[in-house]
């Protein structure tokens, strides 16, 4: 599905026009579930509107036949509320629109929807407004408003790759300008803002731009897990695209829910994000899992002990993930879809991880040539306790042990692979993803394959049952905060206390500076050496790079930054880092905000932090002969491997190889 731009006609070499959105009308499934989405929030707001009505006049009448009929009026709209609310479900239900079209051998991920807005002109409130305030003929600026409002209106149907994300950017960085010179607590401008809950349908109106902001922050991060979604995970850089783009959803989730603590839409109350960014970051890690096993897992007793681990880690995350959807308010509004999934992939992924481990115990002996301290060490990591007093080398020596952990470890897997499959029959929605159900089947198939493998007589009274797998990662999924949404403009801020800049000496040794770098601008130190000469001379971990040479790289990224480290020749170069000292965070500031148009809305207070700062002599802006200013600057397999199961498993089965064959085989 390919997203189609609309020509604006405007020059844009220079960052002074305005890029276009996708066409709304663009006959693709996206553009199509938004059109769906839009006029359900009209029906909606449409029987909120006659609901609010009735209630009213049911309050308001004495006589026993008018409110007869306003109840049975009552029953109709909240019936028809029902039936509009369960279209919405449907429509975030529609996890396929959003997969890889090429894509069917990966299980489906979840995207969020793009919240909808109403239209909003600026024209007239801002032209009265610089003739009363500033002086001015406010027609003199009628372009630039006019581009301010073609931005906005670009922003409700964004094109799904970095032009949509850097035009929301762009539009989320002029608000705060727009803000400081139009939206005066002493002067209401008559402009409402309304956006609509992207689970309920229902809209949210106020007059200050916080409910704004918020709304563009949850809309870029629906837009990064879209792009994740649309990656092709079968290759290692669509699987990083990928991974980057959850993280970049969490991040920005994450900075909405500390920021903006109180705004009025359930769809970013602090609950329901806390969930969305677990989601995020658990299918952030679902995508390093995918990663690690893409070259192929190599069969040998360590490598199939880690990813049990890793696996397990996937497990323990989505099984948190499902309990926070199934809490109330929550469930009441998330798609049955969503919960479902996550259930059935932490039942997935812990069967997975039994698999592994049951393959690393009955597939593989300890031989004279193997490392017996290493293995001892790995199976201990792997389980918190042993059953019945046995200690790991007790497994690892005794073949009948080791037969008998390894079937109860297969007996779990096969147990995990038949509640998963249960679990997705139960949802209508699910039900109609063919390539999570052929991965299903095809694991639980190749369990099944695997018990039968190492089945004998005995099993009849064998009852050991498989302790369970401590998890455990070498990567996990953290949060990331785009340099669109916090860059060097919050992190150089007065909010935070600096020292002053030191001086390091980059001596490189064997081409290895003795650290790795972070983020996006201003890059961070992490994963330092504490031997390499970097750290004798001072470098510590957490340390932010503002110079290499004399080039200042305050707004450099990882990659702009390690290029000129990459240049750095025997004789070293100077670099100037800073570190952030603590300090007491301050109070965010308040911001009176409130709900009209609209019945059953209330006021409330809405809490802010300003990261993109309050002054706005202090942004790098266009210089105009007055007081406007719109345009900010753009820095703006060797030995035998195994694989996953995927949709596209060819039977008959291949085996798994034994301990005595060792060839080069693979599970699919």
């Amino acid at each position: 599905m390919t997203d189609t731009l609309i020509p604006n006609g405007i020059k844009d070499s220079g960052g002074d026009g305005f890029k276009k959105g996708c066409n709304p009308f663009a006959q693709t499934g996206r553009s199509k579930l938004q059109n769906q989405r839009a006029s359900l929030n009209k029906e909606i707001i449409k029987e909120m509107r006659m609901r609010a009505g009735a209630e009213n006049l049911l309050k308001a009448t004495s006589n026993n036949k008018v409110k007869e009929m306003v109840l049975l009026e009552l029953s109709y709209v909240n019936s028809n509320l029902q039936l509009l609310m369960g279209q919405l479900e449907g429509l975030n239900s529609s996890v396929d629109v959003y997969q890889n079209a090429q894509e069917t051998a990966n299980i489906p991920l979840i995207a969020l929807g793009l919240k909808e807005t109403k239209e909003v002109d600026f024209s007239t409130p801002f032209k009265d407004f610089i003739l009363d305030h500033y002086s001015e003929d406010g027609n003199s600026y009628e372009d630039e408003i006019a581009d301010l409002m073609d931005l906005r209106q670009a922003c409700r149907t964004p094109s799904r790759n970095e032009a949509g994300l850097e035009l929301m950017a762009k539009y989320y960085s002029h608000i705060p300008l727009v803000e400081s010179r139009f939206f005066s607590p002493n002067y209401q401008t008559g402009i409402f803002f309304t956006w609509y809950d992207s689970f309920t349908g229902v809209p949210v109106c106020q007059q200050n731009l916080s409910l704004e902001k918020a709304s563009i922050l949850f809309n870029m991060a629906a837009l990064y897990s879209q792009i994740a979604t649309r990656s092709n995970r079968q290759t290692t850089k669509g699987l990083m695209e990928a991974i980057s783009s959850f993280q970049k959803a969490a991040g920005i989730l994450n900075h909405l829910k500390e920021t903006f603590t109180h705004t009025p839409s359930y769809d970013m109350s602090p609950a329901m994000l806390s969930m969305l960014i677990r989601l995020m970051l658990a299918q952030a890690q679902e995508c390093l899992f995918e990663k690690t096993a893409l070259p192929g897992i190599r069969n040998q007793f360590n490598s199939l002990m880690k990813m049990a681990q890793e696996a397990a880690k996937v497990s323990e995350i989505y099984d948190y993930v499902h309990q926070s959807m199934i809490q109330t308010p929550i469930k009441d509004n998330v798609p049955l879809l969503w919960s479902t999934m996550s259930q059935v992939k932490a039942n997935h992924y812990r069967s997975m991880a039994h698999y592994f481990v049951a393959s690393a115990l009955l597939d593989h002996q300890l031989g004279p040539n193997d490392d017996e301290d290493q293995q001892e060490k790995t199976l201990s990591q792997v389980y918190d306790h042993l059953p019945e007093g046995r200690t790991p080398l007790d497994i690892l020596k005794k073949k009948d042990e080791r037969q008998c952990i390894g079937k109860a470890h297969i007996r779990r897997a096969i147990l995990g692979h038949e509640e998963a499959l249960r679990t997705y029959a139960l949802c209508h929605h699910l039900n109609k993803m063919d390539a999570l159900q052929d991965i299903l089947k095809a694991s639980h198939e190749r369990s099944l394959n695997k018990c039968s493998d190492n089945e004998n007589e005995d099993d009849f009274t064998d009852y050991t049952e498989a302790p369970d797998i401590i998890s455990k990662t070498e990567h996990k999924a953290e949060l990331e905060v785009p340099a669109t949404i916090k860059g060097p403009l919050s992190v150089f801020s007065a909010k935070q206390r600096w020292t002053a800049p030191r001086t390091i000496r980059l001596r490189p040794e064997d081409r290895d500076l003795g650290f790795t770098l972070k983020g996006e601008s201003p890059v961070q130190v992490v994963s330092l050496d504490p031997q390499c000469s970097a750290a004798t001379d001072g470098l510590k971990e957490g340390d932010y790079i503002v110079a290499v040479g004399s080039t200042d790289c305050k707004w450099m990224g990882v990659s702009e930054v390690m290029r000129l480290l990459k240049d750095v020749n025997h004789e070293g170069t100077d670099i100037q880092v800073v570190s952030l000292m603590d300090s007491t965070p301050s109070m965010p500031t308040k911001s009176a905000t409130f709900c009209g148009n609209l019945p059953k809305t209330y006021s409330m207070i809405c809490l802010a932090y300003d990261d993109d700062g309050k002054n706005p002599k202090s942004r790098k802006v266009t210089k105009k002969s007055s007081f406007l200013s719109w345009g900010l600057k753009n820095k703006l397999k060797s030995a035998s491997t195994l694989s996953l199961p995927t949709a596209d498993w060819n039977k008959p089965f291949p085996s798994f190889p034994s301990s005595s064959s060792h060839n080069d085989s693979a599970l699919y």
